[in-house]
């Protein structure tokens, strides 16, 4: 049995107490918890057989939205690896990196991501152990591929030859890559002792049950996946993965798998409200409303909570070297209202376990009400970066007067006076100069939000100079008639050198892999001249 505390646990106590009841949808198939263990644990034992395949004890998982995906994260961890997350949307080039700097010797593999697979061996310089739980047997590719071991659904090793390994709370969970300043992405290393720690409070806090239909709207290599696949695994819930084509319409797929628990970004809610998804009573069925990964709009938790009138709503915040998010704000229709600044929901309280410190550009705590950047330790702070002490170093700081290291986010937030909740005010680097003034670019933001009625509203300095920038451009999600009349009205309210010089109107705004707004794309957009 395990020492300590593991991530896979709740799953195989689930496994136990439900193994009939649903544990995933992908794909438009439904795999009980019984059979995704029997899956998961066979992938494990194979994987077991082969020690010497896990020196570095890291598994890949290249899949995406299928059930060989989520039972492949299950098989990492219950071999004892931790699971690194890949996916064939991303260019290849970048997923060879990504394979190559995480030195993983193993990888799962879905049918989707096996036209990219050989790309990942005429790389590798070692041999290395595949996995192909969605085929029967193998043979081809080692007939093609005599340098590495491969096995399908048929050769996997039985499920009663999986031994659950030892825990070590401090060993790596998983391995996710985020974009690095210098174009290589960094791994950050999350330990299962990051993770259950957040994962015991959130159960708890929301109530998850074996009842409960959670929302998969992420991709495996945005850490916010670990909230909806632990959380359900954990009370022995169903987690519903929409394929890329019922992304399109999640409205629809909200109603058909009968939903109790959405989870997305808050760009979700505006892509939904500007097509129609969100009209009064829609989402009956949902209890709770999480957002997380970028501001959220006051107008959109309205119009959200409309839809869904039953739910109790939540916006999230944390970088995921904090571990999926570190402080939670519940919506207050009376309350919130004055709470909020920019026009977006605050950011609330940390976690228990979790501390906050504000600080200026010297590391000094400023005082309540003024702003500064977040800081915060705790439980749930990431170990470091995989193989990276300089980047490891840069983030992690001792303040002056401070005996303990705290993780440097890049947010501004307003440190609260009294009990007021934490307010995000944007990245420290959208914090701009134009012709030598300051600007926030949230609040030019909010006011073309607050004129236009529309929540997909991007504000970037352009062009770019040495010093900042000449200009402001506004990107909006949707349409605009008359551009004068939104300029005067946004003068009105802003100084000059804050009004937009170009608003750049589309049915819909560039996003990253995470669905979040794109803000580098819509740049790259204005260097090529559109």
């Amino acid at each position: 049995m395990a020492i300590g505390k593991a991530l896979w646990e709740g799953f195989l106590r689930s496994a136990e107490s439900f193994p009939d009841h649903p544990a995933v949808f992908a794909e438009g198939c439904t795999l009980s918890y019984r059979a995704l263990h029997m899956q998961s644990t066979r992938i494990a034992a194979t994987i077991q057989a082969h020690p010497e395949f896990s020196k570095v004890p890291l598994t890949a998982v290249f899949g995406y939205r299928s059930t060989a995906a989520f039972s492949g994260v299950l098989g990492a961890l219950l071999s004892g690896n931790g699971y690194v997350p890949l996916n064939r949307t991303f260019p290849i080039e970048r997923t060879e990196v990504m394979f190559e700097r995480s030195e993983a010797r193993s990888i799962i593999v879905d049918t989707g991501s096996l036209p990219q697979l050989s790309r990942l061996l005429e790389r590798s310089k070692q041999e290395l152990l595949v996995i192909m739980p969605d085929i029967t047997t193998a043979h081809k590719f080692r007939e093609n591929w005599p340098a590495h071991l491969f096995f399908g659904l048929e050769e996997l090793s039985p499920s009663g030859a999986w031994k659950e390994p030892i825990a070590v709370p401090d060993g790596t969970a998983y391995l996710l890559f985020t974009s690095g300043s210098t174009g290589v992405p960094k791994g950050v290393m999350v330990s299962h002792k990051n993770v259950t720690s957040y994962i015991d409070y959130m159960v708890n806090r929301y109530n998850i049950t074996d009842q409960d239909r959670l929302s998969q709207m992420f991709d495996l290599t945005f850490d916010l996946s670990a909230f909806d696949m632990f959380m359900a695994w954990e009370r022995g819930a169903y987690i519903c993965c929409p394929s890329q084509k019922a992304l399109i319409n999640p409205g629809k797929f909200v109603r058909d798998m009968n939903l109790t628990v959405w989870f997305s970004v808050p760009s979700t809610v505006a892509f939904m409200k500007r097509l129609g998804m969100l009209k009064p009573r829609q989402y009956e069925s949902l209890r709770l409303s999480l957002f997380c990964g970028e501001p959220l709009p006051v107008s959109s938790a309205i119009s959200w909570l409309e839809a869904a009138p039953n739910s109790v709503l939540e916006n999230l915040y944390g970088p995921t070297e904090l571990t999926i998010s570190c402080t939670l704000y519940r919506w207050d229709p009376v309350q919130t209202l004055g709470e909020a600044e920019q026009d977006i929901v605050p950011i609330g309280y940390p976690h228990p376990g979790m501390n906050v410190l504000v600080t200026d550009q010297n590391l000094n705590e400023v005082e309540p009400g003024e702003e500064g950047e977040l800081l915060m330790n705790g439980s749930q702070m990431f170990v470091g970066y995989w193989k990276d002490r300089d980047k490891t170093d840069a983030v992690f700081v001792i303040p002056p007067g401070r005996p303990d290291v705290f993780y440097r986010t890049g947010d501004r937030v307003r440190r609260p006076i009294g009990n007021r909740p934490l307010t995000h005010l944007g990245r420290i680097d959208f914090q701009i100069k134009v012709l030598g003034h300051r600007v926030e670019l949230g609040e030019i933001e909010a006011v073309v939000r607050r004129i236009t009625g529309l929540d997909g509203v991007i504000a970037v300095g352009w062009p770019i100079t040495s010093s900042g920038a000449n200009g402001i451009e506004v990107f909006i999600e949707g349409d605009v008639e008359h551009h004068d009349a939104l300029r005067e009205a946004i003068r009105a309210a802003l100084p000059e050198y804050m009004v937009p010089k170009r608003f750049h109107c589309s049915k819909r705004l560039p996003r990253n892999v995470n669905n979040k707004f794109d803000r580098k794309a819509m740049v790259e957009l204005l260097e090529r001249g559109l």
